[in-house]
């Protein structure tokens, strides 16, 4: 079994406010939760307007599917409106 995780380090440059950055978030983590079918949390910066990290974890048994699909959801994320990806990281276990 092939566990992945993609941490995204996202900045979002219209939130006003906490409560901006909530809106924001649940609209872009419930998106991913339908696609995608992963599980997805706020890791960092829970008290930061502007700034966030997110933890996206997925497994399968095959490496070329977990791969694929976080590639697609660092797509998603890149794609994202209100904010921009300033980081991020793959990781396998």
């Amino acid at each position: 079994m092939i566990v992945g995780l993609l941490t995204l380090d996202i900045f979002l440059p219209y939130a006003r406010s906490l409560k901006d950055k909530r809106r924001i978030l649940h609209g872009f983590k419930e998106r991913l939760k339908a696609r995608h079918n992963v599980a997805v949390a706020e890791l960092d910066y829970q008290d930061k307007w502007q700034r966030t990290r997110l933890g996206v974890v997925t497994l399968n048994s095959q490496a070329a599917v977990v791969e694929d699909l976080l590639n697609r959801i660092l797509a998603d994320a890149r794609g994202l409106e209100e904010g921009e990806v300033v980081g991020h990281e793959i990781r396998y276990v």
